[in-house]
């Protein structure tokens, strides 16, 4: 009989005959593991436990609580959604249905539009169905064969082409008495399934395989937790979330607008306008301390940089595309040969180097109309955009700065907990491995010598280079990934850059691509959700509100006005005839984090009453102590107001 090596996850290599599945495997080593499991990943591939295993291989089991185990349920409940649907509406066309973050979806083709009232018809099906279903059974067939399955499914027919053009079978799973072509990946089992831990949320409209020239599906999305209680939280969450829309909080302030006249690029108020360029001038403050040197470069360039640039070949579906003196042109949609070209300005020595070159430019990215969303998904959007030209021996201390700026904007300026994810050489990658190597050293020690726990995603970084993004942690527990650190082995060498090493001879440049906010515009929209609006005093882009309780106490206010906008602060005075409590409430409304009240008592002894929006109320406090803590909480960047 013939044997297969098996490598085990503690690193332990054992000997199986030729065909044994993961079960098997599992149930060798221990009774509560095969219980436990729901899949393996075999050769970095998930794979059903009854899949057999016919060559050497690595092997690692997956239990529900994993985010492979994770996705296995999903996907076997998208099956599920496909069948109700199917019993529901017999001649649906079905396309495909695979898990996505905390849930799946499916999309159809439907001979007449559902609603989003026909959600709870189709959820019940699927929890009608569901006792019926147990393990999925997996069958091949040649295309013909697979074919006949879906007859007058155009879009089950083209996915069968794909997969047979190098003469393969194709794979079918079946559950209960629903059958779909599938690669696999699912539960071992649906008795698994907790009939009460998922919920149908909406339709959606979604081009087949994304493309505008292709028909509109009706997509159905739909979350699945293990257990009842990850659902409720995370619906409870989701709830939450709904309230701290950045796009309702942003109408609500005057922030920001959008319109069908230019979709993708928000419009943005004066208020808004402020906070955008509040987050700009910090980092502005920053940069000396940095050794940034900030540039301005042009918006729209020649194809024949993005051709040398490699962007004309690989990203130009996502440009958007001009004339220029009758030659083919493009909006930028990313800084970095633009910094290149001012680097090579110059004949650069190694004493020159590291060089930081950063950019604030608005940047266009031809992003698909329908994945539009608010301030997180744009067109038009501007990033604290900076590039390091340096040796391959500077690398780690760059990083180590970036972690120390990074940890200082994220965590003792916002307040943010974050987390490091580090992405490694791809099978396809560019460069001298040699480099990668050093690359990839560098980046390792750099985290493990600041304290940093990361994150490894092997072969997964970009093919370019290594990189490391930071993940920070909203008042939600959801994660945004924001800054990042990029090696760049391929620009430099497209575009020969260049500096003069110590030993007189040219030597090619190492490109860092660095972020701390990332997209400004999406930065501001976490904070939005992350603050619910009540932002730290010096972001606010109202910072101040004087209430009078009478006409007569206008003058006094105004005064206090006055005397505050010296000082750069942002106040507006509330002199309506409307009632105190009326202008309070309005004030709390609008987030305004310091409401002063003035009447016949501040005016005589020239004190202010002061009201925070987390209920704090003080009384007789001196306008100039208040002014004075007012400044130091601003000098300080604290994020809760302290009077």
């Amino acid at each position: 009989m013939t044997h297969i090596k098996i490598t085990l996850t503690d690193g332990s290599i054992k000997d199986f005959p030729k065909g044994t599945t993961a079960y098997e495997i599992a149930k060798s080593i221990g009774k509560r593991l095969a219980e436990d499991a729901v899949a393996a990943k075999v050769n970095e591939s998930i794979k059903d436990l009854d899949a057999p295993i016919n060559e050497d291989a690595s092997l690692h089991l997956i239990t529900l609580e994993s985010k492979g185990g994770l996705d296995c349920l999903r996907h076997s409940l998208a099956h599920l959604l496909a069948a109700a649907v199917m019993e529901l509406w017999p001649d649906t066309k079905r396309t495909i249905g695979p898990p996505i973050e905390n849930g799946f979806y499916y999309d159809f083709e439907f001979s007449k539009p559902i609603t989003e009232e026909d959600l709870p018809k189709i959820e019940a099906k699927m929890r009608e169905i569901l006792p019926g279903w147990d393990k999925f059974e997996r069958s091949e067939h040649t295309a013909a064969e697979a074919k006949k399955e879906y007859p007058n499914n155009p879009y089950k027919h083209e996915l069968i082409y794909e997969f047979t053009k190098d003469g393969k079978k194709v794979s079918f799973y079946k559950s209960g008495n629903y059958t779909d072509l599938c690669k696999g990946g699912h539960l071992s089992s649906m008795k698994k399934v907790k009939p009460d831990a998922f919920k149908i949320t909406h339709v959606a409209g979604a081009y087949w395989k994304g493309s505008e020239k292709n028909p509109m599906l009706t997509r159905i999305y739909a979350v699945a937790f293990p257990t009842k209680k990850e659902l409720d939280d995370y619906l409870k969450q989701q709830e939450e979330a709904q309230k701290r829309d950045h796009r309702k909080i942003g109408k609500e302030l005057d922030l920001f607008s959008f319109s069908e006249i230019s979709p993708g690029s928000p419009f943005f108020h004066p208020k808004g306008a402020f906070m955008f360029i509040a987050l700009q001038n910090f980092l502005r403050e920053l940069y000396p301390s940095w050794g940034y040197q900030e540039v301005i470069t042009p918006l729209i360039y020649g194809s024949d940089l993005w051709k040398t640039s490699g962007h004309w070949d690989h990203f130009r579906e996502h440009m958007f595309e001009v004339e220029m003196d009758h030659k083919e042109a493009a909006l930028k949609p990313m800084n970095c040969p633009s910094h290149i070209l001012i680097f090579k300005t110059q004949t650069r020595s190694y004493r020159d180097l590291p060089i930081r070159i950063v950019d604030f430019a608005p940047l266009h990215r031809n992003e698909l109309k329908g994945t539009l969303g608010g301030l997180m998904r744009v067109r038009k959007f501007s990033q604290d955009d900076c590039h390091v030209f340096c040796t391959p021996e500077q690398v780690k201390d760059e990083i180590k700065s970036l972690i120390k700026n990074a940890t200082y904007v994220y965590k003792d300026v916002f307040g943010f907990d974050f987390r490091v994810e580090l992405s490694t050489k791809p099978e396809k990658a560019m460069g001298d491995p040699k480099l990668w190597e050093i690359a990839e050293n560098s980046l390792k020690k750099a985290l493990e010598e600041n304290g940093i726990k990361y994150k490894l995603n092997p072969r997964e970084g970009a093919f370019y280079g290594p990189k490391i993004d930071f993940h920070i942690k909203d008042a939600l527990g959801r994660s945004w990934q924001c800054g990042t650190e990029q090696l760049d082995f391929q620009q430099p060498q497209r575009f020969n850059v260049e500096y003069t090493g110590a030993d007189n001879t040219g030597h090619t440049a190492v490109m860092l691509h660095r972020t701390v906010l990332g997209s400004i515009e999406r930065f501001l929209g976490i904070l939005i959700e992350h603050f619910a609006g009540k932002f730290p005093l010096w972001i606010s882009p109202v910072q101040i509100r004087i209430l009078t309780v009478a006409d007569r106490f206008n003058g006094y206010a105004n005064k206090l006005k006055e005397k505050f906008e010296e000082y750069n602060l942002r106040v507006e005075v509330d002199s309506r005839t409307e009632s105190i409590g009326k202008k309070v409430r309005e004030a709390q409304l609008e987030k305004v984090p310091l409401i002063l009240t003035v009447g016949e008592k501040e005016e005589n002894a020239n004190t202010v009453a002061v009201r925070t929006l987390d209920g704090d109320v003080r009384f007789g406090i001196k306008a100039d102590e208040f002014l004075e803590k007012v400044l130091n909480n601003i000098r300080e960047k604290k994020i809760k107001v302290e009077i």
